[in-house]
């Protein structure tokens, strides 16, 4: 791995972590957390769109990446409050 894609790889975690934040959980997690839900969601967007068989080609392949990491990290963070939730 180049430190280029190490970088993207970074970079595509973060942006994907936060923005999957933001949508499940109404703000962002910091830029560690956002990172670390970002790299997970992508091993598991990119998990689930293989299994899945979808193919997905929005231009550029750093958008695509992001898609699937997001897609991911939405996924993680929703079970994570089902398994977590508090109060009640």
């Amino acid at each position: 791995m180049t430190l280029e894609s190490l970088v993207v790889f970074i970079l595509v975690g973060i942006v994907a972590g936060f923005l999957a934040g933001l949508v499940v959980m109404g703000r962002g997690r910091g830029w560690f957390w956002n990172l670390i839900i970002g790299i997970l969601g992508a091993l598991i967007g990119g998990w689930l769109f293989g299994f899945l068989h979808i193919p997905l080609n929005l231009g550029a392949a750093i958008v695509n990446q992001i898609v699937i990491a997001f897609v991911g990290a939405v996924i993680l963070l929703l079970i994570w409050r089902l398994l977590f939730r508090r109060g009640k």
